[in-house]
């Protein structure tokens, strides 16, 4: 399944040549909404975060022109192999705790040679990264998020009471949340293989983080995410008996809502008085458009969502089976550019599930209608 890395051909960079952005769970404009309606403590608890976004922000910006100079240099120098199959990924993992303050990665608590703390969100950490692993591992046989056996980190307990999680190109990084809008964010699997997911996508293809391209990338970790909480309950859930949600267990129970995002009903995940209703489109005709959310990134990313849901069901089983084959192999599609948008993308899964599947498959059909659904004709 794997095949080959298209090492000479990476896009990885900074600004529009990659994923220079800290990608978080928690969307601006759910933090925007929060600022102007929450209490004097939800205000400044959301103010703080967005002040240490920027500064993370600013950090990772000159990682990535770093490693962008980096890649250049091996640029066209042969192609990689991924892992060998199934059983030869090796889990390298280790959790720390930043102890609620910024400085990480903090004070070592655990790996795969300690049992478990007691910390939930130690724990929660581990089990949720080893589960993305062991997905991608199994379903696609990838090894780790550059599908060379990277190590991976996570940090609990940054700051205090921080209101996000994020991967920083480094290391997966955990909030406790604030025990009143949000839950810890490590308490949500699914959010725990987005965000890894988007370090895959970065290796892989490098989308752009803006506009149709962001929301590509958002909608891929959505899906990776949502197949990883699907692969890892206990049974394995079928398309037909999975929630589709994304970050369910966040918002704390005074919250009107149930998850993040929806991928089956766009839009439909929140509507509290405090963090609004829940934005995203699951139609073309309804696109948001604009500069805000890095010109609707985690907005319009439902649109993809909602089409590959509709596919995932339509061919039912194992989600990560078909559908989730066709997305995982169009993201490492050597025809799949930086700058694709959603029209791109679409046409590409459809020429991937020919070429997995075989000319007029169902897995074709399906694809077609799927992004149909969706206002995007292919």
């Amino acid at each position: 399944m794997a095949g080959r890395k298209r090492t000479g051909e990476r896009r990885r960079s900074a600004g529009l040549g990659g994923v220079a952005d800290v990608c978080h769970v928690i969307p601006p404009y759910m933090t925007d909404s929060i600022a102007r309606l929450g209490d004097p403590d939800q205000r400044a608890r959301i103010l703080e975060t967005a002040s240490i976004t920027a500064s993370l922000r600013a950090a990772r910006l000159v990682r990535s022109e770093v490693a962008a100079a980096q890649r250049a240099l091996f640029r066209g120098r042969g192609r990689r192999l991924l892992g060998g199959g199934p059983g030869t990924c090796t889990l390298d993992l280790t959790i720390f705790s930043a102890h609620n303050t910024y400085r990480i990665p903090g004070t070592r608590v655990r790996d795969e040679n300690m049992p478990p703390t007691g910390d939930n969100a130690v724990d929660e950490a581990f089990d949720g990264i080893r589960a993305t692993h062991a997905f991608y591992c199994a379903a696609y046989e990838r090894d780790s998020v550059d599908g060379q056996g990277q190590p991976l980190k996570g940090v609990a307990h940054y700051d205090n009471r921080y209101d996000n999680a994020f991967w920083d190109g480094k290391e997966m990084i955990f909030g406790d949340g604030d025990g009143k809008i949000f839950n810890r964010f490590t308490v949500a699997v699914d959010v725990i293989g987005h965000e890894l997911t988007h370090g895959v996508t970065e290796d892989e293809a490098g989308l752009i983080y803006w506009a149709q391209p962001g929301a590509l990338n958002e909608s891929i970790s959505d899906v990776f995410g949502s197949l990883v909480k699907q692969y890892s309950h206990m049974p394995p859930q079928k398309a037909d008996e999975a929630d589709w949600l994304i970050g369910e267990g966040l918002l704390m129970p005074t919250v009107t809502g149930t998850a993040l995002r929806s991928m089956k009903a766009p839009g439909t995940a929140y509507n509290d008085p405090v963090l609004g209703k829940d934005p995203q489109p699951a139609r073309m005709a309804d696109y948001v458009h604009g500069l805000g959310d890095n010109g609707g990134v985690h907005i319009n990313s439902g649109i993809p969502n909602k089409a590959f849901y509709e596919v995932a069901v339509d061919l039912g089983g194992y989600a990560w089976e078909s559908a989730g084959l066709i997305w995982y192999q169009t993201l490492r599609s050597p025809q799949l550019r930086r700058t694709a948008n959603f029209q791109a993308f679409a046409n590409l899964t459809v020429r991937t599930a020919r070429r997995l599947f075989g000319r007029n498959s169902p897995e074709e059909h399906a694809v077609h209608h799927g992004w149909s659904v969706v206002g995007i004709t292919v």
